[in-house]
């Protein structure tokens, strides 16, 4: 093992970050564009945390998120980043579907949808727009009692189960709408329904398309690491957060006298910090903050992930189909007897013919279990029932610590304190999704340029 050693004084950059996923290499991104000096570190050979891209038999495969929406920050990335001849983005007006009833059907965002759709029966859309005269939410309810107390046990079953737990791969009978849905909560109290709050939404906004690069998501954080890779190191694993030994590491507000350090340790060395951020899994970050914060490390280890299983599948929806090919996907609805969670068209954005079926999540942690062969089996199968078209299985892919559950266990989060220079940003402290995740970097990096450099 080289010699450790510790790099102090002029030799400090003012940030660490631990994590060269999407967050870490966006928050470093906003960094520089407000001078702040940091430093990344990567345990992986490669950028992207969870996104990944391959190419299969020439069939491009995301091994984490499917797309993105192309939302102003995410367009001010492609622009800053010289990524818009690579760009590929979807027709806007293909519709996330539900498979309910034993048909798939577009999922209605508008309210000439809402009137149009044959996916909920006149009595369940009447419940729907009774919703205003319901009792707000309360957040130590769970997600499903709430969905079905104000909008009906058949809009629950058909629509916002499937569309809801199919973002976190969890059943949202298990999921508290404090933990859950707080910006929804929000929304109420500042339109007086939620129902009111959706059609404002609606009307006010166009949903950003949703797009992909030409070699897949994962060129994003690529590019972001090419552009600010002097600062980053990969395969280096950060294994602790301590409290700083000096007094500061320079004359800037909350470094020095001001406030303590923070070191982060590797294998072969120390280098101390005026701020750290972590963007890590929940159980790493555990371990990392063990000695510094063992109350907050222990609350950590309290939070449950869904794990996911990927089976890419080829088939041929406009030759033998019985659905429309074009669409971004569908969910399942909570009545039908399937094991598939539900399956992204992933040819809206490239080549005809490869979709990705989703297996597992809260619903049905046991089927990770199974060998490939049988998932592939289950999601063929399935796929073929569910659109009259065959399908062979290209690949297979785990997740074992998948999504966030945003269960019952996230009442520890509450517990997680951890010192004031060191701080948290990912998807179980804010909420998951590129968007999201970009949104935080933006907001965490405002906070340290006022605390470092504005000051």
């Amino acid at each position: 093992m080289p010699e450790r050693t510790t790099m102090t004084g002029s030799e400090t950059p003012r940030v660490g970050i631990v994590g060269g996923g999407l967050t870490g290499l966006t928050l470093a991104h906003y960094l520089a564009d407000r001078d702040v000096d940091f430093t990344l570190f990567e345990a992986a050979s490669e950028p992207g945390g969870v996104i990944r891209s391959e190419r299969v038999d020439g069939y491009l495969l995301e091994q984490g998120p499917q797309r993105a929406r192309r939302t102003d920050r995410i367009d001010g990335l492609i622009s800053d980043l010289g990524l818009e001849s690579e760009v590929r983005t979807a027709d806007p007006d293909l519709p996330i579907c539900v498979y309910a009833d034993g048909a798939i059907r577009p999922a209605p965002f508008s309210v000439e949808e809402f009137g149009e759709t044959d996916l909920l029966s006149a009595e369940a859309k009447r419940t729907v727009l009774a919703e205003p005269y319901t009792d707000p939410a309360s957040p130590d309810e769970t997600a499903a009692e709430m969905f079905t107390r104000k909008f009906g046990e058949e809009t629950y079953r058909n629509l916002l189960g499937p569309l809801f737990g199919g973002i976190y791969g969890s059943d949202p009978a298990e999921m508290p709408v404090g933990h859950a849905l707080s910006g929804l909560l929000k929304l109420e109290q500042r339109d007086g329904s939620l129902l009111k709050a959706a059609i404002k939404r609606a009307e006010d906004r166009d949903t950003p398309p949703a797009i992909s690069f030409d070699d897949g998501l994962q060129r994003l954080p690529e590019v972001l690491a090419e552009a600010h890779r002097e600062s980053i190191r990969f395969e280096t694993p950060v294994t602790a957060v301590r409290e700083g030994d000096s007094a500061g590491a320079g004359d800037s507000a909350g470094a020095g006298e001001d406030g303590p350090t923070y070191e982060l340790e590797t294998l072969d060395r120390t280098e101390e910090f005026d701020r750290v951020v972590l963007t890590t899994p929940a159980d790493l970050t555990a371990d990392l903050v063990a000695d510094l914060a063992p109350d907050s490390a222990d609350a950590l280890r309290e939070l449950n992930y869904n794990p996911l299983a990927m089976v890419y599948l080829r088939a041929d929806l406009a030759g033998e189909g019985d659905v429309n090919p074009d669409a971004l996907g569908y969910q399942v609805g909570f009545d039908a007897d399937l094991r598939t969670l539900g399956v992204s068209w992933n040819d809206s954005m490239f080549d005809r013919g490869i979709y990705t079926a989703f297996l597992g999540g809260m619903h049905d942690p046991e089927v990770l279990d199974e060998s490939e062969e049988t998932m592939g089996d289950i999601a063929a199968s399935e796929f073929e029932q569910v659109t009259g078209a065959p399908a062979e299985v290209v690949a297979v892919n785990l997740l074992r610590r998948g999504f966030p559950a945003y269960d019952t266990s996230w009442e520890a989060i509450e517990r997680v304190a951890l010192p004031e220079g060191v701080r948290l940003a990912t998807n179980y402290t804010a909420r998951m999704g590129i968007p999201s995740r970009i949104r935080e970097a933006e907001s965490v990096a405002d906070e340290l340029a006022e605390a470092l450099v504005s000051a």
